[in-house]
């Protein structure tokens, strides 16, 4: 393999928010975290060389993008997906949760409902009520180890809570999953019948196991494209969140214009420059990075499903379609919420995301990332198992 995946790599001390900050988030100094989503490796070598170059240029000034900006993109697309957006259909902006936020304000009103489906990333939530806007959920259904969408639920929430816009989350952060085409057009079908706009999400496009593909949503055709607003970024790809860089898509001209309105109501205007220069950098240049690091998260997932099986049957995995956060389920074990994160965080000493932050769906459940070093993997879940064995006396 071309590129090191296995070197554990010290992040203390960087400034990272996974790393640094646990002592400020009411947490132990030493825990081991496997939390928020971007990964411990190293970046395309490409991409740290251009931004290096543009730092040593020394200045700093306004930027903006050139027409090879958006070709980089547009062949990553249609390469990956078959899509072949237009460079009129694209905005900048410093990161996918901020376009959610914006398209929130930008097609609803205060007091009108917002359609998710939880449990979901918890942003999704945050951007529908802080912004005065009423949550509603159409929650996943789990059947069989496998997450469904209760689709005369999710039409009828649409009716009778007069919803406006739904939030698709397109793979599905946490649950892993990967729409199918049938799943995607259903849904489409019965947004476009009750007059309701669609943002999707497709920020963990790119990270898909052997039997699944992601759909950009816009691809279905021209009615489902000219109802959405497509949410892109290289940040989860290529380990880039640091730049504050997502490409947001929308073929719709009154669409993108209401949308622009809202992205400069909030004083908003050009990405900065190394968000910029690394975004263009990583698509021209990261096939093959991106390629092997697959296969090692496809080794990492592996590891994580033999592991449960063979030292923590108590816990089980939702097998993941998409994404490299895995989705666990810990009701087998009996513990309150309380108790689960004693275990985890005081006992195993772990930093990982409780399932109930992203709604009351996904109680029971922790959400690990499993883009790290197999080694640090395999300290955590060893932490894990000696700490449930410890819980359960043995």
């Amino acid at each position: 393999m071309k590129y090191d995946f296995d070197t554990v790599i010290d992040r203390r001390g960087t400034k990272s928010l996974k790393y640094d900050f646990a002592k400020e988030r009411g947490r132990d100094e030493n825990i081991l975290p496997l939390w928020v989503a971007d990964m411990d490796f190293r970046t395309v070598p490409e991409v740290s060389k251009r931004l290096a170059e543009a730092a040593l240029h020394g200045i700093y000034g306004y930027s903006e993008a050139k027409e090879d900006y958006f070709e980089a993109i547009r062949r990553w697309y249609e390469h990956h997906f078959g899509w072949n957006p237009k460079a009129s259909w694209l905005i900048k902006t410093p990161g996918v949760v901020f376009a959610i936020a914006a398209a929130v304000r930008a097609f609803t009103k205060p007091g009108e409902g917002v359609l998710i489906q939880q449990p979901v990333y918890y942003p999704f939530s945050e951007a529908i009520t802080d912004n005065g806007r009423v949550l509603v959920n159409s929650p996943l259904k789990l059947k069989d180890g496998h997450y469904e969408v209760d689709f005369e639920d999710f039409e009828q929430k649409i009716v009778e809570q007069k919803v406006k816009l739904f939030l698709l989350c397109s793979p599905h952060n946490p649950v892993g999953r990967v729409w199918k085409e049938a799943e995607l057009r259903r849904m489409g079908d019965i947004c476009l019948t009750h007059g309701v706009k669609i943002v999707s999400d497709e920020i963990h496009g790119d990270f898909t196991y052997p039997g699944h593909h992601q759909i950009v949503f816009a691809s279905l055709g021209e009615s489902y494209a000219e109802n959405s607003v497509i949410c892109t970024a290289p940040s989860k790809t290529f380990n880039l969140a640091g730049l504050q860089v997502s490409n947001i898509f929308i073929p719709n001209p009154q669409l993108r214009r209401q949308f622009k309105k809202a992205v400069d109501a909030a004083g908003y205007s050009q990405l900065n420059l190394m968000g910029l220069v690394g975004c263009q950098a990583a698509y021209e240049t990261g096939e093959e990075w991106l390629k092997q690091l697959k296969e090692y998260l496809q080794g990492n997932l592996n590891f994580v499903r033999s592991y449960l099986q063979t030292e923590l049957p108590q816990i089980h995995l939702i097998e993941p379609e998409g994404t490299y956060l895995l989705w666990l389920d810990f009701r087998a074990l009996g513990l309150t919420e309380a108790q689960r994160v004693d275990l985890i965080e005081k006992k195993a000493r772990l930093w990982v995301d409780s399932g109930a932050m992203f709604g009351v769906d996904g109680e029971g459940f922790e959400r690990i990332n499993i883009a790290c070093p197999r080694t640090t993997l395999k300290q955590a879940l060893d932490q894990l198992r000696d700490a449930v064995n410890a819980q359960m006396g043995r």
